[in-house]
């Protein structure tokens, strides 16, 4: 199932260059943002993923029990980020949520992966910008390296192999690889 498609809070029907895609106070939150997660969180030890957590959900991320998140990592603007119980955002990735994001229970996106939400209509005079939202499901895994690009879904189970490109969505237990991925076999799953 694809995600609709959503333009960006400032874009302007016709799409034509009329300044910034977001509004002042939009850009002055992820500023602060920025500027909190530099002071309080990016120097910090790995073992402190509950502090970094705290600091996610100060600023608006849903995150579940036992979630951890690198201090490398980069959230764009935390409230359009949903982690579920258990889940992983790994060091270096880079979670480009200008749209949702959301990772479910016991899913991992690994080193150095992207999540990427937004994109631009290439024929728009303006080239305006539009969202997509991500899903990854539950028990998922993005192999380091890879990137998911806007309006995927990625099934339950499913496992996008290190460096992989994904520009659709991936059927649950199952295995993609390559650029761009495809199928590569089933994956087992722990109930059968």
């Amino acid at each position: 199932m694809t995600n609709p498609a959503v333009e960006a809070p400032g874009s302007r029907a016709l799409g034509l260059p009329r300044g910034p895609s977001f509004p002042l106070w939009h850009r002055g939150f992820r500023a602060i943002w920025w500027l909190m997660w530099w002071a309080l969180a990016s120097w910090t030890p790995a073992p402190l993923h509950p502090w970094r957590v705290l600091l996610l959900r100060l600023f608006g991320a849903r995150i579940g029990r036992g979630a951890r998140v690198y201090r490398t990592t980069r959230v764009w603007y935390p409230p359009n980020l949903e982690l579920g119980d258990n889940a992983v955002l790994g060091p270096e990735v880079n979670c480009y949520c200008q749209g949702r994001v959301t990772v479910g229970d016991n899913a991992t996106v690994s080193q150095f992966a992207h999540l990427v939400t937004g994109t631009h209509d290439i024929d728009n005079p303006g080239f305006r910008l539009v969202i997509k939202p991500i899903t990854i499901g539950a028990e998922a895994w993005v192999g380091a390296g890879a990137m998911v690009g806007p309006g995927v879904s990625i099934g339950e189970g499913a496992v996008l192999g290190a460096g992989a490109v994904c520009f659709r969505d991936l059927e649950p237990w199952t295995v993609y690889v390559g650029n761009p991925c495809r199928r590569l076999r089933a994956r087992r799953s722990p109930v059968n």
